[in-house]
């Protein structure tokens, strides 16, 4: 069976955002999720108010069983949270997963300002885990700590997603959405590959809440089921616009996706 994937993140208690939303993406796009917390998160649409980490060892458990039973054809990765859980990670994929293509949500900050990876642990994560990394998905904010530049415009998305090859990464989206305008870009650099720019017109929504995961798992899903990088980006791109366009308005703050939207419209 080809489609599967193993999410590496925390939990949503408000499911969201999270092992919560890559469980339905993967399932809304016809894979099969199996997951390994990190973390276990408080949180509703008005941020997140507790986190409590797990110990790396029990996560490395999750991911090698899952791994030697059920087995993965792409990961995921989301929130990490600590330099420990980052080691723990990297050396179990190293370990068992060598050559699954990794998606790597560099997930540092969640949507109503609470961090959700330790300060100290960035450099880790690019130490370890981008020289493992598929493709790596991070948005703006994210990309400036990645690479410590300063980002205002598509041309700098682009020069960040360099930099990013540069630091390891095979490929990287550098995801544009906190940009202003009409329109949102992504930027997509991939090693012997040109630049290539994904556009799409800004919907004007609160449920924004997890669209980060949502994306890396709907892009995880595609390599998990064959498909090329850019086909699996478009798809992940089509799957979140429609999620956020068909969205209920839930809770009073950020808030979540309709990932069922794919079964209501079969």
């Amino acid at each position: 069976m080809k489609g599967r994937v193993l999410a590496v993140a925390g939990s949503d208690s408000g499911g969201g955002a999270g092992i919560q939303a890559d469980i339905k993406t993967v399932t809304a796009l016809g894979g099969y999720a199996a997951t390994a917390l990190t973390a276990i998160t408080a949180q509703n649409t008005r941020g997140v108010f507790g986190v409590v980490s797990l110990d790396p060892a029990f996560v490395v458990q999750q991911m090698s069983l899952v791994l030697e039973d059920i087995g993965a054809d792409a990961i995921k990765t989301g929130m990490l949270h600590s330099a420990a859980v980052i080691d723990a990670v990297a050396d179990t994929l190293e370990r068992l997963a060598p050559g699954v293509p990794l998606v790597v949500d560099p997930v540092m900050v969640a949507k109503g300002g609470a961090a959700l990876l330790e300060p100290s642990a960035a450099a880790r994560l690019t130490e370890r885990l981008l020289s493992q990394a598929s493709v790596l998905t991070p948005n703006l904010p994210e990309a400036a700590v990645l690479t410590g530049l300063e980002l205002s415009s598509a041309d700098d998305l682009a020069r960040a997603g360099q930099r990013l090859l540069e630091l390891g990464a095979r490929a990287a989206l550098v995801k544009g959405g906190h940009l202003a305008g009409d329109q949102v870009v992504d930027v997509l650099l991939a090693r012997g590959a040109p630049e290539r720019r994904f556009v799409s017109p800004r919907i004007e929504t609160a449920a924004t809440h997890g669209t980060g995961c949502t994306l890396a798992s709907a892009i995880a899903t595609g390599l998990a089921q064959g498909m090329e990088l850019e086909p699996a980006i478009v798809r992940a791109r089509s799957y979140l616009q429609k999620a956020m366009l068909t969205a209920r308005r839930l809770g009073s703050g950020h808030g979540p996706l309709n990932h069922g939207h794919a079964f209501e419209s079969r």
